[in-house]
């Protein structure tokens, strides 16, 4: 019996070293991966902003600021500033009305509020169906594309629903969808028109930062 007891210590301590040891390297891995991680993913954002507003010498993300949607939420606004001037604006929406659940994009706006340009952030829609709508609401062809439409009279829909933008055929849910993430983007866009000042105050006093 003392025997399996002096056993049991020893496996118990082997497997305590080796936790700590697997525990040490994942929390070193980390600490050096963390970094550039985050780094990544800024200049992602970054770069995605470039894509869907006009050219800007401010840095919009750290003159981010939330907004309220009609819908009660509040969604992340990056103001694009040339020569000190307002130019336009970037807008991170979402909408979990997809065929295959949630969907991201970043659309950009003009002071006047016309759409911009707009970018798929992320999306688990069909393959060659769903997935097509990077770039099937750009492309100037019947009623596809949305770039240059004002929403300023109302919101985006697909012609089966009584509006006027053609859906991507055989995926109209995923059409809609993608509406509806646009359409959210430029409430909180109009939500926020009169906010650009102090924009980066806002976030942090939001996410609980220093005022």
């Amino acid at each position: 019996m003392a025997k399996l007891k002096s056993t049991l210590l020893n496996m118990l301590l082997s497997l305590t070293i080796i936790c700590l040891a697997a525990g040490a390297i994942l929390a070193g891995v980390n600490m050096y991966t963390t970094g550039p991680i985050a780094a990544s993913k800024a200049a992602a954002l970054q770069n995605a902003i470039r894509q869907v507003v006009p050219e800007f010498d401010n840095n919009p993300t750290e003159e981010a600021y939330k907004a309220p949607t009609s819908e009660g939420d509040s969604l992340t606004i990056y103001p694009a500033m040339k020569d000190g001037k307002f130019v336009g604006a970037a807008v991170e929406s979402n909408t979990k009305k997809g065929f295959g659940g949630e969907i991201k994009v970043i659309a950009g706006f003009d002071p006047q509020g016309k759409l911009i340009n707009y970018s798929v952030l992320q999306h688990s829609e069909t393959p060659g169906l769903g997935s097509k709508m990077q770039e099937w609401f750009r492309t100037d062809k019947n009623k596809q594309s949305i770039i240059g439409r004002s929403l300023s009279n109302g919101g985006l829909s697909v012609t089966k629903d009584g509006g006027d933008v053609d859906a991507i055929t055989a995926a109209t849910i995923s059409s809609r969808a993608f509406l509806d993430a646009v359409n959210r983007a430029y409430s909180a866009y109009k939500g926020g028109a009169d906010s650009t000042s102090g924009a980066t105050t806002k976030i942090k006093e939001e996410e609980g930062g220093d005022k």
